[in-house]
């Protein structure tokens, strides 16, 4: 059985969830998990030298659970998908042809290559990026859960983010660098292109 990992990472609001979504669609049996969804809860949450909750930094994660929910996917990428709802093709969900087809899953997030433990599970890196200012517009025009207080964004997430990226450019050479200022078609037809190269590479 052919199992494969695409990390897409990206700035806040650079277009991950849109490009991960339709991947979802078009490759097969593509699972995937959100890094997103691993955020401590608020209360757990430290204030920092800046002022602000520490939302923006590894900590503010449980990457321990991050870790052992994508190792369950590697061990039984079939249960791993029946138990998220996804549905397989019809040669995956043959039990007697288990080494056939291939599985993928994908990890979005934002700081999915700042954790030294994790690089190495990638079989493809993808990066989205976008400037600063398109970065701050579409960011204020979200809405969160726990909402930004004034000043977040200048004060603590992009300052964060050029710390992490830099961070990240230092402990992984293997990262693909997408301009999320071209077309969300530009994107994915770039990143599908190089996963079925991928794919092709492995047979």
């Amino acid at each position: 059985k052919m199992k494969i990992i695409i990390g897409i990472g990206g700035v806040t609001n650079g277009g991950k969830t849109t490009l991960t979504n339709r991947l979802l669609k078009t490759l097969p049996n593509c699972c995937v998990v959100h890094q997103d969804d691993f955020f401590k809860k608020p209360d757990q949450i430290e204030v920092g030298e800046d002022g602000f909750r520490q939302w923006d930094v590894i900590t503010a994660l449980d990457m321990e659970a991050m870790i052992s929910t994508v190792k369950g996917w590697q061990e039984n990428p079939v249960k791993f998908a029946r138990s998220h709802g996804i549905s397989l093709s019809p040669e995956a969900e043959e039990s007697n042809s288990e080494d056939k087809g291939v599985h993928i899953l994908i990890v979005e997030g934002f700081l999915i290559y700042n954790y030294k433990p994790f690089i190495d599970v990638y079989d493809k890196c993808f990066y989205i990026s976008i400037p600063y200012e398109e970065c701050k517009r579409r960011r204020s025009t979200r809405t969160y859960t726990v909402p930004d207080p004034p000043g977040l964004f200048d004060g603590h997430v992009w300052p964060m983010y050029l710390k992490h990226r830099k961070e990240m450019e230092d402990n992984c050479d293997r990262i693909e660098y997408l301009d999320g200022m071209t077309s969300k078609e530009d994107i994915y037809n770039k990143v599908y292109e190089s996963v079925q190269n991928c794919l092709l590479n492995q047979l």
